[in-house]
């Protein structure tokens, strides 16, 4: 291990990887000569640029730093890539980024936000309530605030919230005085092998909470009895009234919510949340029980949850006036699409939905291909797009047209990103939602001129 303090030179390979951004954000702010490669460029890593990190597109060893502090890589990067190899051949110390994560957080105050969904949205939540109401924070985020613009921000005060990543086991090497988890749901399987084992992960992540910590998860997760029961529980849920913390008296109010919270202890009445998905409210629930524990003001805490302007790809309007809705997110796993069309449905019922959805991952594909087809069905019109391969190689059979193939009574169109916008050019939706974990972002802006031309 290396301390922070005497990081002066710092390279990452997959600089605009979300998690990696915020890191590379975070010794660029304390001075040090920061810069990095990634595969394709991205509107993340062009605003890297801006800010003054250096960053290349070209995966070549002579543009690695001369004998750099730390060598920082995501699992998503190949082990042949030559940059990382010419690091190994050459010495240099290589991490992954939750090491890196590990270290600063080894002497701060941690609020750890995980779960297999709602980890990025609540993380950020509970980020901007401290930000907002003054209490301060460092901000190590899975998605860019829109509050912001940003996925980090520092504070001279020495608590961080941090979104602690189950992939890779990431999250284990984190140590947490107040520990969320949003959902335990099957996922990435091509690394856990079984549903058993990310449960068991995720059972070992709240055992790393520091003594006279606090564990706040959701009551649907079913494993919750092999949670962490020597430190503080509480449990959450919207509606069920069995929680420590739940919401009553929940209005649809103009593309977002008014609702109060319940506990046995206090309540909170008439809290406005500007973002749509009833799921959301749950993270409001998670977020909020943060901001009491730490003694935040309840009339600071409402204001803060009434500015909150969401994290980008989370439910995020990209159009919304009576005539068209365009609502794009981030989902990619069954249970998120759900949730997705759920709240919508809750705040659109009476819109025809178009729901343009790009698959992630083959293996993710196949293990959860009838679950897919399910929640998928429940919208009007589905358009799939090619499968983002992302770190993966095709797995013969395993395609877009497989999946469609499950959804018999729905109708889908497979389309190529060029036929997606000359097919909205053409039919116009009144409510169209882009969904996955790919590029499909990049295809935002094309599509929302063709809607308003």
């Amino acid at each position: 291990m290396i301390e922070i303090k005497n990081i002066q030179t710092i390279y990452f390979i997959g600089i605009g990887g979300i998690g990696m951004s915020a890191l590379a954000r975070y010794f660029h702010a304390k001075g040090a000569r920061v810069s990095g490669y990634d595969r394709t460029e991205t509107a993340l890593t062009k605003q890297l640029i801006i800010e003054g990190i250096d960053v290349h597109y070209d995966e070549n060893p002579q543009l690695v730093p001369s004998n750099p502090d730390v060598v920082v890589y995501t699992p998503a990067i190949p082990v042949n890539n030559k940059e990382l190899v010419y690091c190994a051949e050459h010495g240099y110390l290589i991490v992954k980024r939750s090491n890196v994560l590990q270290w600063i957080t080894l002497n701060s105050f941690n609020i750890c936000v995980s779960g297999t969904h709602g980890k990025t949205t609540t993380s950020t939540m509970i980020a901007h309530i401290l930000r907002h109401s003054g209490y301060g924070c460092s901000a190590f985020l899975g998605g860019i605030s829109a509050n912001y613009q940003t996925n980090f921000w520092s504070s001279e005060n020495n608590v961080v919230v941090a979104e602690a990543d189950e992939y890779d086991r990431s999250f284990l090497k984190l140590t947490p005085n107040i520990a969320i988890v949003t959902a335990i749901d099957p996922d990435h399987l091509d690394i856990y092998g079984t549903p058993k084992a990310v449960e068991e992960a995720f059972i070992a992540f709240t055992h790393k909470i520091k003594s006279g910590g606090t564990l706040i998860y959701h009551t649907a997760i079913t494993c919750a009895a092999q949670l962490n029961k020597q430190v503080k529980n509480f449990t959450y849920s919207l509606y069920n009234s069995v929680p420590y913390i739940h919401a009553t008296q929940i209005q649809v109010q103009s593309g977002g919510y008014t609702f109060s919270v319940q506990t046995n202890d206090w309540q909170l009445t008439s809290v406005q949340l500007n973002m749509g998905g009833m799921y959301n409210i749950e993270n409001a629930l998670a977020a909020i029980l943060v901001a009491k524990q730490l003694g935040i003001a309840d009339h600071l805490i409402k204001e803060s949850i009434e500015t909150f302007k969401g994290v980008k790809r989370r439910f995020e309007y990209i159009l919304k006036n009576p005539q068209q809705v365009f609502i794009d997110d981030y989902a990619h796993h069954p249970a998120e699409l759900e949730a997705l069309i759920h709240g919508i449905r809750s705040l659109y019922s009476n819109k025809k939905m178009v729901l343009v959805f790009q698959p992630h991952l083959y293996s993710r594909t196949r293990d959860f291909a009838d679950a897919f087809a399910k929640s998928l069905q429940n919208a009007d019109q589905v358009i799939l797009l090619p499968i983002y391969p992302a770190r993966e190689l095709p797995i013969p059979g395993i395609d877009s047209e497989w999946l469609a193939s499950k959804m018999k009574d729905t109708n889908v169109l497979i389309l190529s990103k060029d036929e997606l916008l000359q097919w909205v050019n053409l039919h116009r939706p009144e409510l169209l939602v882009t969904a996955g974990a790919g590029d499909i972002d990049k295809l935002i802006e094309p599509l929302k001129q063709q809607l308003i031309q």
